[in-house]
């Protein structure tokens, strides 16, 4: 393993324009579960249903009681902290290195950590907002709620500003995180399966000279890879240290 770290250390501070593209993998290390491994949240059914199911815009529109109930069991987390790779990822924002983390959790934890340069294919579980007049509720609101949350202004019902089953990714949110990608000179993806669409075709507009995997099982989009490492993200990602900062004449033209 030391190689391989020694080797990515290299790549990081070789590249200008760093691109992160991370997954569950990368929030495990935070205490929260992931959907597809073996004890992920696909893994098992819930009064019958799948996940996804539960998940979906239709439980939401249909059966509220039942999504709400699942949604705050199962995918609130409030207690739960940036780990080690979201704090390097700012280090690395810092250092004037980072052209954008691309993410599909919905934990918050990028932006908790201090991550500017973020995007949140799936939104966040951090945001909330009222179906009737809009007005926005934040995490602790809808953690302390129980049965449907409902907004005390006008009594709509309050859902969280993530992408559910079923829905489109915001369509801003997704040109962004498409040209940071075709910009990137290095493209980190770790932490996912590439299962998931429209997500997954992002990686097909990268045309940098390096892609590294990081993940603790194999993925398709190895074969194209620079480096890939098989762990947990967390781990390899605090073996590297804090990343040498991009030279100011190089960060100028970067940013020009």
């Amino acid at each position: 393993m030391t190689a391989e770290i020694n080797r990515l250390r290299a790549l990081v501070n070789q590249s200008k324009r760093l691109v992160f593209f991370g997954g569950a993998g990368v929030s495990t290390a935070s205490g929260i579960p992931d959907y597809r491994s073996m004890t992920g949240l696909n893994s098992r059914r819930y009064g019958g249903l799948s996940a996804e199911a539960l998940l979906s815009h239709s439980c939401l529109m249909l059966e509220p009681e039942r999504f709400f109930a699942f949604y705050r069991e199962q995918l609130l987390h409030p207690e739960a902290r940036p780990n080690a790779a979201h704090l390097w990822l700012r280090q690395l924002e810092e250092a004037g290195r980072l052209g954008g983390i691309i993410t599909q959790n919905i934990d918050g934890l990028h932006r908790a950590a201090g991550s500017v340069r973020l995007y949140e294919l799936h939104g966040s579980v951090r945001e909330n907002t009222c179906m009737d007049c809009g007005a926005s509720f934040r995490l602790d609101w809808m953690a302390a709620q129980t049965g449907l949350p409902r907004c005390p202004d006008c009594g709509g019902v309050v859902r969280p500003d993530i992408c559910l089953y079923g829905e489109a990714p915001n369509p801003y949110v997704m040109r962004g995180a498409r040209r940071v990608i075709a910009e990137a000179d290095t493209l980190i993806v770790a932490g996912t399966s590439l299962r998931v669409e429209p997500a997954a075709s992002l990686l097909e507009g990268f045309a940098g000279r390096n892609l590294i995997i990081i993940n603790r099982e194999p993925i398709p989009a190895e074969e194209k890879a620079s480096l890939v490492i098989h762990g947990d993200v967390a781990e390899t990602l605090a073996a590297l240290g804090p990343p040498d900062p991009l030279p100011e004449w190089i960060s100028a033209k970067t940013r020009s």
